[in-house]
């Protein structure tokens, strides 16, 4: 997976610094294909057209406010995917969603689907901070 690296990074780097070196962009692709399988409604400002035009993280920041309100709600596998995406943003509010969902370990991630899945495994890989 090359996101855009220059070809002398590629060739000379060992594989970590490449990995490391590609975070961003990968974490930024992870994290829009779970706000696009979320809904784009809990993120930035909310619209489907704020997600096309998103041009860092920062533009898709959760929602917390809505989030929170919503959060008894939802469905447990959306509360589950929504809380740990937003532990992505903030570990303390995410943490916080992810008790009231009765998350108690990453086994407990078993009840997501597998596209749910692979965001989560993908954003865990690629993260480099908010």
């Amino acid at each position: 997976m090359n996101y855009l690296l220059p070809q002398y990074l590629v060739d000379h780097c060992p594989q970590d610094e490449r990995h490391f070196a590609c975070a961003p962009g990968a974490f930024i692709k992870a994290w829009k294909r779970g706000v696009e399988i979320a809904g784009p409604e809990w993120f930035g400002d909310g619209t489907h057209d704020g997600l096309q035009g998103v041009a860092s993280k920062w533009d898709l920041r959760p929602n917390l406010v809505l989030l929170n309100d919503a959060l008894g709600v939802l469905s447990s596998g959306q509360r589950m995917f929504l809380a740990a995406m937003v532990s992505f943003y903030n570990a303390r509010e995410g943490a916080a969603m992810l008790r009231r969902c009765g998350f108690e370990g990453l086994s407990d991630l078993s009840g997501l689907d597998l596209k749910r899945r692979q965001v989560i495994a993908d954003l865990v890989l690629h993260y480099n901070g908010w």
